[in-house]
């Protein structure tokens, strides 16, 4: 469900599978280890292999938006699907984060 890449500063989250209530906790406690154990500048949140969203999805993003800040880092949001990125953008989310979607 998530791979977790650290480079430096930076950790890349690479999300796939169905993000949903059921696998949103999962996500979240794995992300949220990766941010604690590393401190990172920035986190990336790659949406390339999620094939589903639902509102779980906003959620999760707006947690890890909150955890960074009081850690002054900064979040991306990449490889959206046009739908999901519809939705993101919907949601106000490009307010808190750099969103891409994908081509």
């Amino acid at each position: 469900m998530v791979e977790i890449n650290v480079t430096g500063e930076v950790v890349t989250a690479y999300l796939s599978g169905e993000l949903d209530h059921h696998t949103a906790k999962v996500m979240r406690e794995m992300i949220d280890n990766a941010i604690e154990l590393n401190m990172p500048s920035l986190l990336v949140l790659d949406f390339t292999g999620v094939s589903f969203m639902d509102s779980s999805g906003i959620g999760l993003v707006m947690g890890r938006y909150r955890n960074l800040q009081k850690l002054g880092a900064v979040l991306h949001i990449s490889g959206t699907s046009p739908n999901i990125y519809k939705v993101m953008k919907l949601a106000g989310i490009e307010k808190l984060a750099k969103l891409e979607g994908r081509q």
